[in-house]
């Protein structure tokens, strides 16, 4: 393809102008679609791209945490998003928020100025079968084109709400009160971190649990929940000793220190292949952030717990990228396509515009014939990519950057200089990688 044919942009989110800007830059001609102000979901108001939905804070600034490591790593690779916001700042501390009505309009402002980029205001409700084509449709993919991308992907790969469970650090857990263990299994050290409880103590759990603070439904949420993915605190009311005989059955589990079957337990399974984060089995939950840290840490082992993640269940329209995607963000099946931005599986605002980056940068790569190396894993850019396409099929979820997502250090560092030591590391590896790649 030449860079006077157009290739298509289907979102004007954070994800597709992301993803347009780089295609832009490297000379290529773009349409945009952006089905706003012609149709807008049930929680878009402005009729502008890039629009901030929730809030208009893009989280910490500070390349000692993963999140403000990707931004640098972003402003490195001249991010349209990360430029409007630092354009567009407003004070909110060590994080980085946004005017977010300025934000939108610079961004269109710098799009719109390209001679080489056409914008076009209507949904898009087919999949053009004979264009390259970047779908940054976001998690409020319309139903119409929703239907689309699951015949494209198949229905078992598109799902259309989140039932998360929190994710914890693994070095913030206590070994000293939990065992290893996979249920009516003795071989080997076990699959899963346990934690048990004594009646007492589950029976306090439970109390507390039933009266914890939720998440408010937002007006576009309508949520039916399924038997397989009620939020733990929703399946506690319906009775005393539920849990027990759901996700915190004890059965099959002997506890080693005690040689005792415990009253109730709790779950842990290995969430990357480093052992450094683990996922609460069966503990999707609408708690607040603040009672989930108050209430989980009632659990022994995670008195001291770090939450790489918090669970939560809300509507979000996203693909099984390792099931699908290859690393250039193209369909296995179809090289035509690549996906981009949050329905790819990456949360947030920085994290989605991210994977947008990726993807225009590998459009560009594609088109000129050749193939692009991905971010090396010890950046934020690859180790969020190395999780969207190569986490478990079978449990993949969106997810956060987070500093569990990277290999661990080569040496140990004392915690409080975890960051700046992943960031030293992470922006030496950037700089190699984007001189071998020409950018």
């Amino acid at each position: 393809m030449t860079p006077d044919k157009p290739i298509i942009v289907i979102g004007g989110g954070l994800a597709g102008c992301e993803a347009a800007w780089q295609l832009l830059r490297k000379g290529h001609a773009v349409t945009l679609y952006e089905m706003k102000p012609t149709v807008f979901s049930p929680a878009h108001t402005s009729p502008h791209l890039a629009e901030l939905v929730c809030s208009n804070s893009l989280r910490s600034n500070m390349p000692e945490n993963a999140v403000g490591l990707l931004k640098e790593e972003m402003r490195i690779m001249n991010s349209l998003i990360i430029e409007a916001a630092d354009k567009t700042a407003v004070p909110a501390g060590k994080a980085l928020a946004v005017d977010r009505t300025l934000f939108s309009l610079t961004i269109e402002e710098i799009l719109l100025s390209h001679k080489r980029l056409k914008v076009v205001r209507e949904e898009v409700r087919e999949i053009p079968p004979d264009a390259i084509v970047i779908i940054a449709t976001g998690p409020l993919t319309s139903d119409a084109l929703a239907t689309k991308v699951a015949a494209l992907t198949g229905s078992n790969y598109l799902s259309f709400y989140d039932a998360i469970s929190p994710i914890i650090e693994g070095d913030s857990i206590d070994y000293t009160k939990i065992f290893r263990a996979s249920r009516y299994d003795n071989s080997g050290e076990g699959d899963y971190l346990n934690c048990p409880m004594d009646r007492d103590e589950y029976e306090r759990f439970w109390q507390t649990l039933i009266e914890g603070e939720e998440v408010p439904l937002k007006p576009f949420e309508k949520l039916k929940f399924f038997s397989g993915c009620l939020p733990i605190e929703i399946l506690a009311r319906s009775g005393k000793h539920t849990l027990t005989f759901g996700p915190m059955k004890p059965v099959g589990l002997i506890n080693p220190k005690t040689g005792i079957q415990p009253y109730a337990v709790v779950q842990l399974r290995q969430e990357d292949r480093n052992g450094i984060l683990f996922n609460m089995v069966g503990f999707q939950t609408k708690l607040t952030w603040t009672e989930q840290r108050r209430i989980l840490r009632m659990i022994p082992g995670l008195e001291k717990a770090e939450f790489a993640r918090y669970g939560s269940i809300h509507r979000n329209t996203f693909i099984n990228s390792p099931a699908l995607l290859r690393q250039s963000l193209q369909m296995q099946s179809n090289d035509n396509i690549f996906f981009a931005g949050q329905i790819t599986g990456a949360e947030g605002y920085v994290e989605s515009s991210a994977i947008g980056l990726i993807a225009g940068l590998s459009a560009c790569f594609y088109l000129s014939g050749k193939k692009m190396t991905p971010p090396p894993e010890t950046t934020a850019l690859g180790a969020l990519l190395r999780y969207i396409l190569h986490a478990d099929q079978r449990t993949f979820q969106p997810m956060n950057i987070t500093f569990g997502l990277f290999p661990p250090l080569p040496e140990k560092v004392p915690k409080k200089d975890r960051g700046r030591s992943f960031a030293q590391r992470a922006l030496e590896a950037l700089a190699g990688w984007k001189g071998e790649m020409g950018f």
